[in-house]
């Protein structure tokens, strides 16, 4: 029997020839040469912004109406904000808003129980859903606009007729007790919990918690109260999008909404931030092999003169793949999983500045000398003209997405509106960017990159660290443990962490 030696399949073999063929035709080196370097594609100037605007409509009592048309989809979705939320909350009963949020919707109407509706929503294909924040609670539905009338009715009810019926209360509260049982389960969880309150204060606002006491305190009668107090037509800015006629709508929503007589106004509390001392903290974690390291103090806001510079050295520092801290911590020294960060602006209050990197537990003080040689190196190598045009573009480039539909618009714009920022502010944003010098990021680096005013937490098993911790300086641990519950309280078992 003879055997074949046949290096080649017969068509891999003419393949071969057809190749060769254009080789010789063309010349290697021809085509080689009629290739540019990617480097040298031209990129053309981005196109000026000019997003769909929605009209504004103000009520004589005060309700204020922003209507965006999209005529893409036969739908129809709108969301109330109304001000007040779990920043205005007693210390006492913090969670609040969170239960009322869930039982505004399942406890139902007057009319109607939340089940009722939820049946009656679901064979229109429809939703009516509620939720509490740190500064607003919210009401909002999204329908075909064939069931605008029907779905807008039930709207309204939820909006102005809530029942807060107490079995469902119950199960909001269940829900929360649950959720506090495992809230050490994830470390990064954990991390973001503390480093907020290093950032404001344990008992500030935007850093307490829910415990199973304080929602246990939450009555029946507090959130009839709360929607007494503060679910009035001039603390609401209703935002409506889709597919419909604008003079129609506006005229459907004043014959809704025009004669709602007006309440009290929603004051903004004075919130004073109360940081903790520069230092290191320690939260011991002995379950986990990876540290959370985060470097923090206060931030800024967004109307801060500065906001347009931070922006770009935020992206240039520590904003994604092609960031400094990216490239030195993680892509050099191979020392993180995730590392990044920069200084927040939040829109009314100071934000956070965070400097993040997780990490094996076994590089944990490593990682934090990194940090440390990173901020000092900014005196000594300013962010550069290459920096800073990669992170502008990356700014730039991303933006769009973030505002291409009419949807996304109308959001931002009644942000503005509920914060207080000029309506032209997202038209304004790629100017401001645009106009960032080097200078300006040096500035601002110097400005507000204070290592020395820094706390520094560490979620993590210490046992397992290069070195202990206190061998950077003094340390405070933290302690979180869960407070016990209330007699009669039985939530779930909490994990690991607990």
């Amino acid at each position: 029997m003879k055997r074949r030696h046949s290096s080649l399949p017969a068509v891999a073999f003419l393949f071969l020839i057809a190749a060769v063929g254009i080789v010789c035709l063309t010349g290697a080196p021809q085509l080689s040469a009629q290739t540019p370097a990617w480097q040298q594609i031209p990129i053309p100037q981005l196109p000026a912004f000019h997003p769909a605007q929605p009209k504004r409509i103000e009520f004589p009592n005060g309700m204020v109406i922003f209507l965006q048309e999209d005529h893409e989809l036969p739908i129809i979705d709108g969301v109330a904000r109304i001000r007040g939320g779990e920043r205005s909350v007693p210390a006492s009963k913090t969670g609040l808003t969170d239960v009322y949020g869930e039982v505004w919707r399942t406890g139902g109407t007057k009319s109607q129980t939340g089940d009722q509706l939820d049946d009656y929503l679901e064979q229109r294909a429809a939703k009516v859903e509620t939720g509490g924040g740190i500064d607003s609670t919210t009401v909002s539905w999204s329908c075909l606009k064939e069931d605008f009338d029907d779905v807008f009715r039930v709207f309204d009810d939820v909006l102005r007729n809530p029942e807060f019926r107490a079995e469902k209360i119950a199960i909001a509260q269940k829900g929360m007790y649950d959720g506090i049982a495992r809230r050490n389960d994830d470390p990064s969880e954990i991390a973001g919990r503390e480093a907020a309150k290093l950032v404001y204060g344990a008992s500030n606002p935007y850093a307490r918690v829910a415990e199973y006491a304080t929602v246990a305190a939450i009555a029946r009668q507090d959130l009839i109260d709360w929607h007494e107090r503060y679910v009035h037509p001039n603390n609401i800015i209703l935002g409506v999008v889709g597919d419909f006629d604008s003079a129609k709508m506006e005229a459907r929503l004043r014959e809704a909404f025009a004669s709602w007589a007006r309440g009290e106004a929603a004051g903004d509390p004075e919130i004073k931030p109360d940081p903790a001392k520069p230092g290191y903290y320690e939260v011991d974690k002995t379950d986990v092999n990876q540290s959370n390291i985060e470097m923090l103090a206060l931030g800024i806001t967004r109307k801060n003169p500065d906001f347009f510079a931070m922006s770009v050295f935020n992206e240039a520092f520590g904003g994604g793949f092609s960031s400094r801290l990216f490239g030195d911590i993680r892509t050099t020294k191979g020392l993180a999983y995730a590392v990044g960060g920069g200084v927040g602006a939040s829109w009314d209050h100071p934000g956070m500045l965070r400097l993040m990197v997780s990490t094996k537990s076994k590089t944990t003080i490593e990682s934090i000398h990194a940090l440390d040689e990173e901020i000092a190196e900014l005196a000594k190598r300013p962010i550069d003209d290459e920096e800073i045009k990669r992170a502008k573009d990356s700014i730039l480039n991303s933006f769009v997405f973030h505002f291409d539909s009419p949807a996304k618009v109308l959001r931002e714009k009644m942000a503005y509106e509920f914060y207080g920022y000029p309506l032209d502010f997202l038209e304004n944003f790629q100017k401001g960017i645009e106009a960032v010098t080097k200078e300006d990021v040096a500035r601002v680096a110097a400005k507000y990159i204070h290592r020395d005013q820094m706390a520094v937490l560490v979620v993590g098993n210490a046992a397992d660290f290069d070195k202990p911790l206190s061998s950077l300086g003094a340390v405070t641990k933290l302690d979180i443990t869960i407070p016990a519950p209330p007699p009669g309280i039985m939530p779930a078992q909490g994990g690991p962490g607990q």
